[in-house]
């Protein structure tokens, strides 16, 4: 998408409950990506399902994560540096995996207990 970040006050009107306002509320580079990313899987998914209640509920995910940034913008930056930090110091510097395991088998694998 091309539409590019635009400066909100907390001060201002509310921000609208759609794709192309919340988008432009995502000042954070991350968030624009994941929005973008989530945008097209969840548009596949309504083409697939034609259940239009997968994009709501996005579109109502993203509207909380649009109005945190624009209440508190060097906030959503310090949350995803700090996600970095983790990332980083886990297993050693090590990707934290990604798949079906939960928290617990992970930290069972790990040798933590809880």
């Amino acid at each position: 998408m091309s539409a590019q970040p635009q400066e909100f006050s907390p001060e201002g009107p509310p921000l609208e409950k759609n794709l192309r306002a919340i988008r432009r509320a995502l000042v954070i580079p991350q968030d624009r990506d994941g929005f973008d990313a989530g945008l097209d899987v969840v548009l596949a998914e309504v083409r697939a399902s034609l259940d239009l209640g997968r994009l709501s509920e996005f579109i109502h995910t993203w509207w909380l994560v649009a109005c945190d940034s624009i209440k508190d913008p060097q906030g959503r930056r310090d949350l995803y540096e700090r996600a970095a930090r983790v990332q980083e110091l886990a297993d050693g510097g090590k990707p934290i995996p990604r798949g079906d395991k939960t928290w617990r088998q992970l930290l069972a694998e790990r040798g933590v207990e809880r």
